[in-house]
C-alpha cells in the first residue's frame, strides 16, 4: 500500500488538551549525503510512531508519498520493523503498524540509535537519536522543530547518489545538465537552507485519513 502524493499543511497543529506531560526529544539526521541535513524535533510523550514518522516527514521537509519503515534494536528479540504493512504479503516485509504501537513501548534512556528508512526506491536512511524526555513549555505547541540544519534533497531525485548528481548540475551554470534541473525543481536550489521557525506540522490522525481515505 502506498501513501498518496497530496497532503496538505495545516499549521498550528496542536496536541490533544490531555497532554500535559514532558515531550519526546529526537534528534534526526539524514545519512550518506555531504552536507549535514538534520532535525531535533520534540513530540508529545503518548504519540505512536505513525505520529513520529508524520513529525519527522514535515520537519525534514518530505511529501509523505512513498513508504516508510522504523528498524529497532530490541534486546532479545532483534530487529523489529514499524511502519505500514503490506497485507498481502506480510511474510515478504514483516512489519507492525506504526499507529499501534506507542513510543514509550521502545523509547528509553540510552537506547541505540534507530534506523528510519524513506522511500524504498530512493533509500533516504535517517539516523534517529532518542535524547530523552524533556519539560514541556507551555508557551509552545507540539510537536515542534527547535533545531536543524540543511536543505532536505528534492523527492524522487534518485537517493544519495542523485541527490549528489543534482547539486553538480544546478550549482554550475555550464553544466549539459543545469537548465533542466532548474526546470525539473522549479528554480534555484540552496542545499544550506533551513529555518527551524518555518517548519508546519500536519495533524497525524489527519495524515492517516489522507493517505488510507480510499
Amino acid at each position: 500500500m502506498a501513501a498518496k502524493t497530496a497532503v496538505r499543511r495545516t499549521k498550528g497543529a496542536k496536541s490533544p488538551a490531555m497532554d500535559i506531560g514532558p515531550v519526546h526529544q529526537f534528534r534526526v539526521t539524514l545519512l550518506g549525503t555531504k552536507s549535514v541535513v538534520w532535525r531535533r524535533i520534540q513530540v508529545p510523550e503518548h504519540y505512536s510512531f505513525w505520529d513520529l514518522h508524520v513529525a519527522i516527514q514535515d520537519a525534514m521537509g518530505w511529501q509523505d508519498c512513498h513508504l516508510h519503515e522504523f528498524r529497532l534494536a530490541v534486546p532479545r528479540r532483534g530487529e523489529l520493523r514499524i511502519g505500514i504493512p503490506d497485507p498481502e504479503s506480510p511474510e515478504e516485509r514483516p512489519c507492525s503498524a506504526g499507529w499501534d504501537v506507542r513510543l514509550s513501548e521502545h523509547v528509553r534512556p540510552q537506547m541505540p540509535s534507530t534506523l528510519y528508512v524513506y522511500d524504498f526506491g530512493d533509500d533516504w536512511e535517517h539516523e534517529l537519536v532518542y535524547e530523552g524526555l524533556v519539560a514541556r513549555d507551555t508557551s509552545a505547541h507540539y510537536p515542534r522543530c527547535i533545531d536543524g540544519g540543511g536543505a532536505c534533497p528534492p523527492e524522487d531525485c534518485g537517493g544519495v547518489g542523485g541527490y549528489e548528481e543534482f547539486l553538480l548540475a544546478i550549482r554550475n551554470p555550464k553544466h549539459p545538465d543545469h537548465k533542466e534541473m532548474r526546470q525539473w525543481f522549479g528554480g534555484p536550489f540552496n542545499p544550506d537552507a533551513f529555518d527551524p521557525t518555518v517548519v508546519v506540522f500536519d495533524d497525524p490522525r489527519r495524515r492517516w485519513e489522507k493517505v488510507f481515505s480510499d
